[in-house]
């Protein structure tokens, strides 16, 4: 834990950079009560008045001495207090912190104490009695002592509070970072397959090609105002993936076949992350064999509150290039924005992935 002093400290300080402010404390009311509360206990318990009664002028001035004496002790540590935070951490100073607070305690108290007795005795013209004295300054050594512990033990209560607070907030920082990087990948993977893809049909079907090269123009458009959502209407999604799927056949026509179950009213109250049931349909079709005689079937339905992606398994005899982060991307994002991935279950014969879906 760290002080608010020590927090914008760097390894080597500026020597002429201002230094903190002290800091406020909010115990206006703990001292409106205690200050008077610790006069009268004090002045009422260890002999202070002497041979003085209520019906003595002077002992009402006593009480007022006794006041100021209680106030000048409570706010001049309360003033070495909060000096000393300036300087002084618990956790990289703890020897400097308890013998400054030490110091001010004894140092201090007990010499203000005496000296304001002393006068107290001349005032009032009664005896000096040392036995009062040594009996109201280590009384009020004692009551500084615990009220400096209770001072301290909530300043790092609430500096651990604040500490965890600034933790909390970093997370969440961090993690929105992570989500954005993730989100920033799902165009650049995109556009790369799909101009692999076009690619292929201009050299192998001209009027393919421009038929493909127009709907991916709508469906890269989704992709950019869809990635600036971390959440999409399933109803978005799916017309989306629909016209993924077009794209698709115009590339392999028969070799590809598509069953999407119909989502009904899920349409509109699930939430899923944009191009999430692309990355799964394009990780299908790139590692599996497919061809017109031996079509690739790939399924889409919904089961309880995960949408279920399956598929035959075939091994290709040729592989295209891959990175292998589909998949692992979109289990990131899918952590970050709904807080569980995907669910991959690969068979034998059969790969299936499940994603969860938030409901609104």
């Amino acid at each position: 834990m760290r002080l608010a002093a020590s927090i914008e400290t760097s390894p080597k300080p500026d020597s002429s950079a201002p230094k903190p402010e002290m800091e406020r404390l909010n115990d206006g009311g703990m001292r409106l009560v205690m200050i008077p509360a610790f006069a009268l206990a004090i002045s009422h318990l260890s002999g202070y008045f002497g041979r003085l009664g209520p019906r003595d002028a002077m002992y009402w001035i006593g009480l007022a001495w006794a006041l100021a004496i209680s106030f000048a002790i409570w706010h001049g540590n309360r003033y070495f207090l909060l000096k000393q935070r300036q300087h002084y951490d618990w956790f990289q100073h703890p020897l400097r912190k308890i013998t400054v607070l030490l110091f001010a305690c004894v140092f201090y108290t007990a010499p203000c104490t005496i000296a304001m007795m002393l006068g107290w005795f001349a005032v009032s013209g009664l005896a000096v009695n040392w036995d009062v004295i040594r009996t109201v300054t280590l009384a009020c050594i004692i009551c500084v002592a615990f009220i400096t512990h209770v001072y301290e033990t909530v300043y790092l209560i609430r500096q651990r509070e604040g500490d965890l607070l600034a933790v909390e907030r970093l997370e969440r920082a961090r993690a929105e970072a992570e989500l954005e990087a993730l989100k920033a990948q799902v165009a650049p993977h995109f556009l790369f397959n799909s101009l692999n893809t076009l690619g292929w049909l201009i050299e192998n079907d001209a009027a393919k090609a421009l038929a493909f090269n127009q709907n991916l123009a709508e469906v890269y458009r989704y992709i950019l105002m869809a990635g600036r959502r971390d959440l999409v209407p399933l109803e978005e999604e799916w017309r989306f993936l629909e016209q993924y799927c077009d794209l698709l056949r115009l590339r392999f026509e028969r070799s590809v076949e598509f069953d999407l179950a119909d989502p009904g009213d899920r349409a509109r109250r699930w939430h899923v992350p944009p191009v999430s049931l692309q990355t799964l349909v394009e990780n299908a079709v790139k590692h599996n064999e497919h061809s017109e005689r031996r079509p690739l079937r790939i399924r889409l339905a919904f089961d309880g509150g995960d949408i279920v992606a399956s598929n035959e398994k075939r091994a290709r005899s040729t592989a295209e290039a891959s990175s292998r982060s589909g998949l692992r991307t979109l289990d990131e994002r899918c952590r970050a924005v709904l807080g569980q991935g995907i669910q991959v279950i690969d068979e034998a014969d059969r790969f299936t992935v499940r994603l969860a879906a938030k409901v609104a």
